[in-house]
Protein backbone atom coordinates (compact mmCIF):
# COMPACT_ATOMS: atom_id res chain seq x y z
CA UNK A 1 0.00 0.00 0.00
CA UNK A 2 1.28 3.44 -0.89
CA UNK A 3 1.77 6.06 1.79
CA UNK A 4 -1.08 8.40 2.54
CA UNK A 5 -1.05 11.65 0.56
CA UNK A 6 -3.63 13.68 2.47
CA UNK A 7 -4.59 13.12 6.09
CA UNK A 8 -7.60 14.87 7.63
CA UNK A 9 -8.12 15.18 11.36
CA UNK A 10 -11.01 16.81 13.18
CA UNK A 11 -10.67 18.76 16.38
CA UNK A 12 -13.04 20.53 18.74
CA UNK A 13 -10.30 21.72 21.07
CA UNK A 14 -10.79 18.90 23.58
CA UNK A 15 -7.82 16.96 24.96
CA UNK A 16 -9.11 13.88 23.16
CA UNK A 17 -9.25 15.57 19.79
CA UNK A 18 -5.84 17.17 20.28
CA UNK A 19 -4.38 13.72 20.93
CA UNK A 20 -5.86 12.72 17.57
CA UNK A 21 -4.17 15.78 16.02
CA UNK A 22 -0.84 14.62 17.46
CA UNK A 23 -1.27 11.14 15.97
CA UNK A 24 -2.46 12.49 12.61
CA UNK A 25 0.57 14.79 12.48
CA UNK A 26 2.89 11.83 13.11
CA UNK A 27 1.24 9.81 10.35
CA UNK A 28 1.42 12.78 7.97
CA UNK A 29 5.08 13.35 8.82
CA UNK A 30 5.93 9.67 8.28
CA UNK A 31 4.13 9.70 4.92
CA UNK A 32 5.25 13.18 3.80
CA UNK A 33 1.52 13.86 3.48
CA UNK A 34 -0.47 17.04 3.71
CA UNK A 35 -2.28 17.34 7.03
CA UNK A 36 -5.66 19.07 6.93
CA UNK A 37 -7.09 19.98 10.33
CA UNK A 38 -10.83 20.64 10.37
CA UNK A 39 -12.96 22.22 13.06
CA UNK A 40 -16.75 22.25 12.83
CA UNK A 41 -18.55 25.17 14.39
CA UNK A 42 -21.94 26.79 14.50
CA UNK A 43 -22.57 30.43 13.55
CA UNK A 44 -23.21 32.64 16.54
CA UNK A 45 -26.85 33.62 15.88
CA UNK A 46 -29.32 32.73 18.63
CA UNK A 47 -31.03 29.84 16.83
CA UNK A 48 -27.73 28.21 15.93
CA UNK A 49 -26.37 28.65 19.46
CA UNK A 50 -29.42 26.83 20.81
CA UNK A 51 -28.97 24.05 18.24
CA UNK A 52 -25.30 23.66 19.19
CA UNK A 53 -26.20 23.60 22.87
CA UNK A 54 -28.78 20.87 22.25
CA UNK A 55 -26.19 18.73 20.48
CA UNK A 56 -23.04 19.55 22.45
CA UNK A 57 -24.40 20.55 25.85
CA UNK A 58 -21.68 22.01 28.09
CA UNK A 59 -19.05 21.91 25.35
CA UNK A 60 -20.95 24.14 22.92
CA UNK A 61 -18.85 27.16 23.88
CA UNK A 62 -15.89 25.51 22.12
CA UNK A 63 -17.46 25.48 18.68
CA UNK A 64 -20.07 28.25 18.55
CA UNK A 65 -18.94 31.10 16.31
CA UNK A 66 -15.83 31.25 14.18
CA UNK A 67 -13.49 32.84 16.75
CA UNK A 68 -13.31 29.74 19.00
CA UNK A 69 -12.85 27.57 15.91
CA UNK A 70 -10.00 29.73 14.66
CA UNK A 71 -8.34 29.59 18.10
CA UNK A 72 -8.74 25.82 18.18
CA UNK A 73 -7.26 25.49 14.70
CA UNK A 74 -4.31 27.73 15.58
CA UNK A 75 -3.52 25.58 18.62
CA UNK A 76 -3.93 22.37 16.61
CA UNK A 77 -1.60 23.65 13.87
CA UNK A 78 1.08 24.45 16.46
CA UNK A 79 0.76 20.96 17.95
CA UNK A 80 0.90 19.34 14.52
CA UNK A 81 4.09 21.18 13.60
CA UNK A 82 5.67 20.17 16.93
CA UNK A 83 4.71 16.56 16.16
CA UNK A 84 6.54 16.71 12.82
CA UNK A 85 3.95 17.66 10.20
CA UNK A 86 5.43 20.06 7.63
CA UNK A 87 2.52 20.71 5.25
CA UNK A 88 -0.43 21.74 7.43
CA UNK A 89 -3.71 23.35 6.37
CA UNK A 90 -6.57 24.39 8.65
CA UNK A 91 -10.23 24.49 7.72
CA UNK A 92 -13.08 25.93 9.79
CA UNK A 93 -16.39 24.43 8.63
CA UNK A 94 -19.89 25.55 9.51
CA UNK A 95 -22.00 22.56 10.50
CA UNK A 96 -22.22 19.40 12.52
CA UNK A 97 -19.00 17.42 13.12
CA UNK A 98 -19.72 14.33 11.00
CA UNK A 99 -20.96 16.23 7.94
CA UNK A 100 -18.14 18.74 8.29
CA UNK A 101 -15.45 16.04 8.40
CA UNK A 102 -16.98 14.29 5.41
CA UNK A 103 -16.95 17.58 3.51
CA UNK A 104 -13.28 18.25 4.34
CA UNK A 105 -12.30 14.71 3.32
CA UNK A 106 -14.09 15.08 -0.01
CA UNK A 107 -12.90 18.61 -0.80
CA UNK A 108 -9.26 17.69 -0.10
CA UNK A 109 -9.39 14.21 -1.69
CA UNK A 110 -8.09 12.78 1.56
CA UNK A 111 -7.18 9.13 1.83
CA UNK A 112 -7.08 8.96 5.65
CA UNK A 113 -9.30 10.45 8.34
CA UNK A 114 -8.09 10.49 11.95
CA UNK A 115 -10.47 10.94 14.89
CA UNK A 116 -10.32 10.40 18.64
CA UNK A 117 -12.33 7.59 20.21
CA UNK A 118 -14.24 9.84 22.60
CA UNK A 119 -17.92 8.95 22.51
CA UNK A 120 -17.48 5.32 21.51
CA UNK A 121 -17.72 4.05 25.07
CA UNK A 122 -20.69 6.12 26.22
CA UNK A 123 -24.23 4.82 26.34
CA UNK A 124 -25.39 7.60 24.02
CA UNK A 125 -22.55 6.78 21.64
CA UNK A 126 -23.52 3.11 21.52
CA UNK A 127 -27.21 3.83 21.02
CA UNK A 128 -27.19 6.96 18.89
CA UNK A 129 -23.81 6.73 17.23
CA UNK A 130 -20.85 8.99 17.75
CA UNK A 131 -18.53 11.03 15.57
CA UNK A 132 -15.93 8.23 15.32
CA UNK A 133 -18.44 5.51 14.47
CA UNK A 134 -20.45 7.72 12.11
CA UNK A 135 -17.44 8.85 10.07
CA UNK A 136 -16.09 5.30 9.95
CA UNK A 137 -19.38 4.17 8.38
CA UNK A 138 -20.00 7.14 6.09
CA UNK A 139 -16.71 8.62 4.91
CA UNK A 140 -15.46 6.07 2.39
CA UNK A 141 -11.76 6.42 3.23
CA UNK A 142 -9.50 4.75 5.76
CA UNK A 143 -10.31 5.91 9.29
CA UNK A 144 -7.85 5.77 12.15
CA UNK A 145 -9.59 5.93 15.52
CA UNK A 146 -7.05 7.03 18.10
CA UNK A 147 -7.53 5.76 21.66
CA UNK A 148 -7.39 9.00 23.59
CA UNK A 149 -9.33 8.18 26.76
Amino acid sequence: MAAYRTVVVGTDGSDSSMAAVDRAASVAADSAATLVIGCAYYPADKEQVEKASDVLRDEAYQVVGSAPAEDTLRTARERAVKAGATDVETVPVVGEPVDSLRKVVKEHSADLLVVGNRGLNTLAGRILGSVPSEVARKTGVDVLIVHTT
